[in-house]
């Protein structure tokens, strides 16, 4: 059995390779991805913490299962809010051929995700990124989307300035050049791909604001009560999600579909009907295209393949 910790897994995921990795395995029809369990667990405070089991596979080939942790509190004990650690198997005789520490996983393969929809559903011409958020994903956020667009300008907006001036020193050191937004509506008004990687559970990015042929990503709320964008953005995109079961349950969709502002009608595509060219993506230079991304085994099978091989 091999064991990778994060410095190996984030060396061996290459951006290129990863997106490519991901594309492959939503187009793989022997690929399935069950649903997810979740559990709701306190933590030593008594305050409620989450732990989820995420499990996939290929029949014959290969089977993994990550599980996840999420204590929101861990920001005050200098602790990253999500960790997890994954398992993979031989899917011919059930053999462990490896664990790994899956912070890393998860931080890039979650933004290798919204790159392979940016691929798709971004303006050719693109040339402005934002970034919202500071934390884990943000400078892969920026790396990624920066790897699939040649971005003139790439701004990082986050409460905390000093915060942001980390994710810019932490992708200047990768060859990118990014500066910190000290007024977020400007700066949404501005870009031509937004990128939202928060934990907020109050709308960041206000719809009124979005220029025609923006794309809103969308990546950090995956429960009810999380939310980075509010009715108006959903009101004037075209909706995508990465999985309509896990996506509708993060309020940037759960909050306007119960309101009735939006239907299941308007979750126009997924993810693989993107990649298997089922949906065209973007279809003129002035739509508004939304992405929401919940995050999928698929996407993690994808990068532990790529991380052992």
């Amino acid at each position: 059995m091999r064991s990778l910790d994060d410095a190996e897994v984030a060396a061996a995921l290459l951006w290129g390779a990863l997106v490519e990795s991901i594309e492959q395995m939503l187009l793989d029809p022997a690929a399935v991805a069950p649903a997810r369990t979740a559990h709701t667990v306190p933590d030593a405070n008594g305050n409620d913490a989450f732990f989820l089991m995420k499990p996939g596979w290929i029949a014959g080939k290969v089977i993994a299962v990550k599980c996840v942790t999420v204590f929101p509190d861990n920001g005050a004990i200098d602790l990253p809010m999500i960790q997890a650690g994954m398992l993979l198997f031989d899917g011919s005789n059930g053999s462990l051929i490896g664990a790994c520490e899956a912070g890393e996983l998860t931080a890039r393969r979650t933004a290798a995700a919204s790159a392979v929809a940016a691929k798709r559903l971004a303006r050719a011409d693109a040339r402005r990124l934002l970034v919202v958020g500071t934390g884990a994903v943000a400078p892969n956020a920026v790396l990624v989307h920066s790897h699939v667009r040649d971005f003139d300008t790439v701004e990082v907006w986050g409460r905390n300035a000093d915060k942001a001036c980390a994710v810019v020193d932490a992708v200047a050191a990768e060859g990118v050049a990014a500066s910190v937004s000290g007024d977020l509506d400007a700066s949404v008004a501005a870009a031509d791909v937004i990128s939202c990687v928060t934990g907020a559970t109050s709308p960041l990015v206000k719809g009124a604001l979005l220029k025609p042929g923006a794309h809103l990503d969308l990546i950090g709320g995956f429960n009810l009560g999380m939310r980075e964008s509010d009715d108006d953005c959903v009101r004037r995109a075209t909706i995508f999600v990465d999985t309509r079961e896990d996506a509708v349950l993060a309020g940037d969709l759960a909050q306007p579909l119960a309101a009735g502002v939006i239907t299941a009608a308007d979750l126009v595509a997924d993810l693989a009907d993107l990649v298997a060219g089922r949906h065209p993506g973007r279809t003129s230079d002035d739509e508004i295209t939304f992405f929401k991304s919940a995050g999928t085994a698929l996407e993690d099978l994808a990068a532990a393949q790529l991380a052992f091989d």
